[in-house]
């Protein structure tokens, strides 16, 4: 059976997660069904990451088994065609080998997260950042997202129903940075890994806000991640302003 990678882009809000879940809307299940529309079985997919409700992205990907041997470029058209009018599109589509994974070949994932600092409600952004009512110290945020850069047990910043095997990961790096945006300038964390564990970008994001406003000092970032304790951790960050923003292979298959 040919096996086809397939980049994908979807605004979370309608949607219980990535994750097909029983009497639920899923992204999961919409491309399924859309598969199911092009060959009359059932599907079942497999994606690099599983994002939560309301948590977007701008590059997940996933692969499927097809009985017929499809161009790549009509694939994406035909998916596209019946995923409307749900927010989800296919941006590229490549055939690949019968072995490649999109969870187990990947080497990296990347995250974005958009803070908007600003008082008037937000309109057009609505649902695709985090708004808050004040200013953040950029450098004081930096410093303290440098306590957790390497390799660490991030205990502190797992939600209680991960299901990873070990809290220990590698985080490769965060950068935060000041961005002009439509409504006003932004405020966005961006963040490499090979992993992550349930919920520890929003915790992160949530935990470094509170440097940023001044409610913690930077090196508050430290001790809550020795603490190995969740109860140690800032407020995790809503998920309208999470991204999964793309997944790196040791050979691109949509190069």
């Amino acid at each position: 059976m040919p096996r086809y990678a397939l980049k994908i882009e979807y605004h979370g809000a309608p949607f219980a997660g990535w994750q097909r879940q029983k009497d639920q809307p899923s992204v999961q299940e919409a491309i399924e069904t859309a598969l199911a529309r092009l060959e009359p079985r059932e599907h079942r997919i497999n994606a690099a990451g599983r994002t939560d409700a309301g948590v977007h992205a701008l590059a997940q990907v996933a692969h499927c088994d097809l009985t017929r041997d499809w161009d790549p470029f009509r694939l994406m058209e035909a998916l596209n065609h019946h995923l409307k009018p749900l927010p989800v599109a296919v941006l590229d589509c490549a055939q690949v080998a019968g072995d490649w994974h999109a969870r187990f070949s990947a080497r990296e994932r990347r995250y974005l997260f958009r803070v908007l600092p600003r008082r008037a409600p937000a309109t057009f952004a609505k649902g695709q950042v985090w708004q808050i009512g004040h200013a953040l110290d950029i450098e004081a945020m930096r410093e303290g997202a440098r306590h957790l850069i390497g390799q660490h047990d991030f205990t502190t910043f797992r939600a209680s129903i991960c299901q990873a095997a070990s809290p220990v990961k590698t985080l490769d790096e965060i950068t935060i940075t000041r961005v002009e945006g439509l409504s006003g300038d932004e405020i966005h964390f961006r963040l490499r890994a090979r992993s992550f564990l349930h919920n520890q970008v929003r915790s992160i994001v949530g935990t470094l806000e509170r440097v940023g406003a001044g409610a913690w000092e930077p090196d508050a970032v430290r001790r809550a991640l020795i603490a190995c304790e969740r109860a140690a951790c800032g407020p995790v960050a809503p998920p309208g302003g999470l991204y999964l923003a793309g997944v790196v292979y040791p050979d691109n298959p949509f190069a």
